[in-house]
């Protein structure tokens, strides 16, 4: 810590625990303690259960987690892609270019999801590329939101990147292709991983333009939640909820370690 003296550490501590617990760890625990109970008792759960994970862990739940997973990775997939070619070509550009096209990128975080899922909405319910009522269009809006992490990610990797190694391999004779493939993309490795962590986080956890969007065979796990506690079910939304919570703690920490091994290589 930068606080060396060991007063100063303990206020930091104790400035941090007053911040954090409040804020951050006490309402998760709040929902926590909802799964596991069937009624309030004055200001906390009580009423002990595990019967709120029976419907949280299988049927129309478990088809929501399977429609959010298949969302995120698509959504994740295709976010890093299209955000590492944006990050690779922006580098090659003048000062003026590069801030378009980080403005360009920026853009659909830079305004309330709602207006992104409306656009798209807008853009896609009509002909030649109808795309309204399909699991496509879902898919389409997770993209553009999570695209500007990946590209902001991939960009500041970029920017660290020793060109030594690249000028080294175009000294040898290796062609812009191969330099690319076999250099700058496995040094770009540890930071595609995190991006593609911090987009699945992101895509697992999206409400808004998704409300707009989504057709009936189609609901991701935060619209089910959002359904639930809205008809007054609270405590199994609170189950549902946490079984998302655990799902992208898992697949964080699955990205994490293909990250480690990755810097390690």
């Amino acid at each position: 810590m930068l606080v060396h003296s060991r007063t100063g550490r303990w206020a930091a501590w104790s400035l941090f625990g007053l911040l954090f617990l409040p804020l951050f760890a006490l309402p998760l625990l709040v929902v926590v303690a909802a799964s596991f109970s069937t009624n309030w008792s004055g200001a906390f759960p009580s009423g002990p259960t595990t019967g709120n994970y029976a419907s949280a862990v299988r049927g129309e739940s478990l088809q929501a987690l399977t429609t959010s997973l298949v969302t995120a990775l698509a959504a994740s997939l295709l976010a890093l892609t299209v955000g590492t070619w944006a990050a690779l070509a922006a580098a090659a550009l003048r000062k003026r270019g590069k801030r378009a096209l980080d403005a360009l990128f920026m853009l659909p975080v830079a305004v309330p999801s709602v207006v992104v899922g409306l656009a798209v909405l807008v853009a896609f319910s009509r002909p030649p590329l109808l795309l309204n009522g399909t699991s496509s269009i879902v898919i389409l809006a997770h993209t553009i939101l999570v695209t500007a992490f990946a590209y902001q990610s991939v960009a500041a990797a970029i920017v660290r990147l020793d060109p030594a190694y690249e000028q080294a391999a175009a000294s040898l004779g290796a062609r812009p292709a191969y330099v690319l493939w076999r250099v700058k993309l496995p040094l770009l490795l540890p930071s595609l991983t995190a991006a593609a962590g911090l987009c699945l986080a992101l895509s697992m956890g999206e409400l808004s333009a998704t409300m707009m969007l989504y057709p009936p065979d189609w609901m991701p796990l935060p619209v089910r939640i959002f359904t639930a506690t809205d008809r007054g079910s609270l405590f199994g939304g609170s189950a549902v909820a946490v079984v998302l919570m655990a799902t992208t703690l898992l697949v964080l920490l699955a990205v994490s370690r293909i990250r480690t091994k990755a810097s390690y290589r």
